[in-house]
């Protein structure tokens, strides 16, 4: 099973979200069971993400698959790039969603 690049997105932003949580990059491979080198070349780019490590994401966090392909997982304010969640939501669940920012400004007004 090949993952859409939104889907592998979302894993790796969970991935670097999780090393906040966990304390570090060498207990989230050992929570996956996994090397810290692989999760590297995951988040390098320079290996795809597995439906394996995809699934072991999934355990480690209690949530669905789907809703960790779907990014339900993390906030919207989630740092993509870091994984460094938001301060003022630390605690909230929250799904993210793809759409532009001109509809979440509508909404509000």
């Amino acid at each position: 099973m090949k993952l859409t690049d939104k889907e592998q997105r979302h894993v790796r932003t969970a991935l670097r979200f999780l090393r906040f949580k966990v304390g570090g990059w060498q207990p989230l491979a050992d929570a996956l069971g996994v090397k810290p080198d692989s999760i590297g070349k995951v988040l390098r780019g320079a290996r795809d993400v597995t439906a394996k490590l995809a699934y072991s994401v999934a355990r480690l966090t209690d949530v669905s698959i789907d809703d960790l392909l779907a990014g339900a997982l993390l906030s919207p304010r989630t740092c993509p790039h870091c994984g460094r969640p938001p301060n003022d939501f630390a605690d909230e669940e929250t799904v993210v969603e793809d759409r532009p920012r001109e509809a979440v400004l509508k909404l509000v007004k």
